[in-house]
């Protein structure tokens, strides 16, 4: 499982107008089954993502491909966690 944040570069001005490729990037990523939940880092820091199903290399190559990240409006930080504990509504989780 990885928690990846997304932090604004000084690029941050271009992110209006690649939201809708961004935007279209997180739906394929849910289509896929890999992210989990999406958010946004407060106030106005960036953004974050919940992903699992996936190996860390792939992960690294699909960030690559958010237009966010391709054009420095992002710089992506991942997290790697191998759950030990749940909550069992979460337990699908503990691979």
């Amino acid at each position: 499982m990885f928690v990846v944040t997304l932090r604004f570069s000084t690029n941050k001005a271009k992110a209006p107008q690649l939201m809708g490729g961004h935007n279209a990037w997180i739906r394929q990523g849910f289509e896929d089954g890999i992210f989990l939940l999406t958010g946004s880092l407060q106030p106005s820091a960036g953004g974050a993502i919940l992903a699992h199903n996936i190996s860390r290399a792939d992960l690294e190559a699909r960030l690559k491909e958010d237009p966010f990240v391709a054009e420095d409006v992002v710089s992506p930080d991942i997290l790697e966690i191998a759950p030990g504990q749940t909550d069992d509504r979460l337990g699908f989780l503990k691979v």
